[in-house]
C-alpha cells in the first residue's frame, strides 16, 4: 500500500475513532469523556485554521490565539448582554450560536485582514513577531477590560444555542463540534486540491517564480490569512461555549503555541494533522497531568522527536513507515 493511500486510511481510521469513542461514552453515562471529545474537535478546528497558513501558505503565525480569543469573546459578549437583556454598540445579545459564530468568523476576518496586510509585507522572523505582537496587544486590551470581566475572564452562564439540538447535553454539543470539524476539513480538502490551494503552495516554495507566471503572492496569502483567522476565531467561540467561560488566556502566546505544537504533532499540511495533533495533546495533559504537574516536559520530548526524527508528523510517519514497507 503506498502512502497515499495508508494517509487516507489513517484518515479515515481518526475521523471514526473520534466519533466512536464519545459515542461509547455516551451509551456509558461518561460525561466527561464526551468533553474531552469535543475539546479535541474544537481545537483541531482551530488547528485546521492554522494549517490552511502554516501548511498550506508556510506562513508562521505566532499570534493565531488572537482569533481565538476574538471569537471566545464575541460568544462571551454576546450570551452576557442576552442573559442581562442589555445592548452592545445599540445590537442586542443573542444566545444562538449561528449568529455568534457568523459574526465571531466576520471579525475575527477583518482583524485578520488587517494583521495580514501589515505582517505580510515582511517574512521570517520579523512576520513571526509582527503576528505575536498584535496578539500580545489583543492579550492586554482584554486583560485591562473591566466591562468584561478584565484578567477574572468572563462567565457565560447559559450555554447557547443550537437548532434542533440541546447544547446542555455533552453529546449534542459534541455532534455539533464534530459536524463542524468535518466542514472545515472539508474545507481544508477543497482549498488544498484548488488552483488556489496550488497557487498558495507555489508562493510557499519561491514566491518570485511563482510572480513571475502571473500569481499575486500578497494577495493570496493575504486571502488565506483571512480564511485562517475566520476558522480560528468560529472555533474560539465554540471553545467559549464548551467551557461557558471566556479570558484574556485564551489570546495568551502559550495559546498560539498550543495551535503551534497541535500542527506539528500531527503533520505539518496534512489533512487530519490537526486532529492527531489536538488528541496527543488533549491525551497529555489529561492523562500525564494525572500523574505530575511537569507533564509538559515530556510533551516537550515528543515534539522534539517529532522535529528531528518525524518532520511530517504522527500521520507522516506512519504514512512513511507504509510506503517502506
Amino acid at each position: 500500500m503506498d502512502s497515499t493511500r495508508k494517509e487516507w486510511l489513517l484518515n479515515a481510521l481518526l475521523a471514526g475513532a473520534l466519533f466512536a469513542v464519545p459515542l461509547w461514552a455516551w451509551m456509558a453515562s461518561e460525561p466527561f469523556i464526551i468533553t474531552l471529545a469535543t475539546r479535541i474537535a474544537i481545537l483541531a478546528i482551530a488547528g485546521v485554521g492554522l494549517n490552511i497558513a502554516l501548511g498550506l501558505g508556510g506562513m508562521v503565525s505566532f499570534g493565531h490565539a488572537l482569533y481565538l480569543g476574538i471569537g471566545g469573546y464575541v460568544a462571551g459578549i454576546a450570551a452576557y448582554h442576552a442573559f442581562s437583556g442589555t445592548t452592545v454598540l445599540g445590537l442586542s445579545g443573542t444566545n444562538q450560536m449561528l449568529p455568534i459564530w457568523a459574526m465571531a468568523m466576520a471579525l475575527s476576518g477583518l482583524i485578520a485582514g488587517i494583521v495580514g496586510a501589515l505582517s505580510l509585507r515582511t517574512s521570517g522572523i520579523f512576520f513571526i513577531m509582527i503576528t505575536l505582537a498584535f496578539a500580545q496587544m489583543g492579550f492586554f486590551f482584554t486583560l485591562s477590560w473591566p466591562a468584561y470581566g478584565g484578567e477574572d475572564g468572563l462567565p457565560i452562564f447559559v450555554r447557547n444555542q443550537f437548532p434542533g439540538l440541546n447544547t446542555a447535553r455533552p453529546w449534542e454539543l459534541f455532534i455539533i463540534a464534530y459536524g463542524v470539524l468535518l466542514a472545515v476539513l472539508g474545507l481544508f480538502a477543497m482549498l488544498r486540491a484548488a488552483r488556489f490551494g496550488a497557487a498558495l503552495m507555489a508562493i510557499r516554495q519561491n514566491p518570485d517564480r511563482a510572480a513571475a507566471i502571473g500569481i499575486s503572492p500578497f494577495g493570496v496569502k493575504l486571502v488565506a490569512f483571512i480564511l485562517s483567522g475566520m476558522i480560528t476565531g468560529l472555533a474560539g467561540a465554540m471553545m467559549a461555549d464548551l467551557t461557558r467561560f471566556v479570558s484574556p488566556a485564551m489570546m495568551a502566546w502559550t495559546m498560539s503555541g498550543e495551535l503551534i505544537v497541535i500542527i506539528i504533532l500531527g503533520g505539518v499540511g496534512r489533512l487530519f494533522g490537526p486532529v492527531a495533533g489536538a488528541a496527543i495533546l488533549v491525551g497529555f495533559e489529561v492523562f500525564f497531568g494525572g500523574l505530575t504537574e511537569h507533564w509538559k516536559l515530556w510533551l516537550g520530548l515528543v515534539l522534539l522527536a517529532v522535529v528531528l526524527f518525524a518532520r511530517g508528523g504522527l500521520i507522516g510517519l506512519i504514512a512513511g513507515r507504509a510506503q517502506n514497507g
